[in-house]
């Protein structure tokens, strides 16, 4: 699979569902890393070797590599979508990985050997205790950077667009939103006159900036717009 950093493959598990999946690794091997959240990746999780899904794609507009060095911000499963592009970007490169404990910590092996990592969970079971954007913050205020990347809840990544914003440094964002056909057909994942799974899933600072939804309304699966 020809695939960019940041982009999406669609993933069919047969007689339960089809959902949007982000890349974890793009190479050699091609893999998605899943957690268990609804009924399609609780099947998934219940899967065996030689059991068979479908797969399109890749779809979407994926991270542009910019500048010498960078800090890639993470919350959660966030960090999988980033990781393809961390192996990629060939400047200096620290990371920030948050998680609610040190349990729910991914690929933190694989950062320490290609970052300079720093980590945080929400109750000081591993690192810095506090979020990661509060993390970021205080790195901010020692380092400088040519552009941040970031995924993870959309809270966080609006926290982490103001604090770019605040302090002149460019940003991308992967954006996650509910998705049916993963082309820009459905509408199910508009946002401000954009198509997350067409014109993103990866956006730039100066789109987000203009998009009065991010960070506050999604829609859900019956296209209803709703708090995040």
């Amino acid at each position: 699979m020809d695939a960019e950093p940041g982009q999406f493959i669609m993933v069919w598990i047969p007689g339960i569902d089809e959902v949007p999946m982000s890349l974890s690794y793009i190479g050699e091997k091609i893999a998605i890393t899943v957690e268990k959240v609804g009924e399609a990746t609780e099947a998934m999780h219940d899967m065996i070797e030689g059991d068979r899904i479908g797969v399109r794609g890749p779809y979407g507009n994926g991270f542009k590599i910019f500048g010498e060095k960078a800090l890639f911000v993470a919350g959660g499963t966030g960090i999988a979508p980033l990781m393809p592009l961390i192996r990629k970007y060939e400047g200096e490169k620290l990371a920030v990985i948050g998680a609610r404990t040190k349990d729910l910590l991914i690929f933190k092996d694989e950062l320490e050997k290609i970052t300079k990592l720093y980590i945080s969970t929400d109750d000081g079971s591993h690192g810095y205790k506090g979020f990661a954007t509060d993390l970021a913050e205080k790195i901010f205020e020692k380092e400088e950077f040519d552009i941040v990347y970031t995924c993870g809840p959309e809270i966080m990544m609006k926290k982490v667009l103001d604090l770019c914003l605040e302090n002149g440094i460019k940003m991308q964002a992967s954006l996650e939103r509910y998705m049916k056909c993963g082309v820009g057909i459905c509408d199910s994942c508009a946002i401000n006159g954009y198509h997350v799974c067409k014109d993103g899933p990866v956006f730039d600072d100066s789109i987000l900036a203009k998009i009065d939804d991010f960070g506050k309304w999604k829609r859900n699966e019956a296209g209803k717009k709703v708090r995040i």
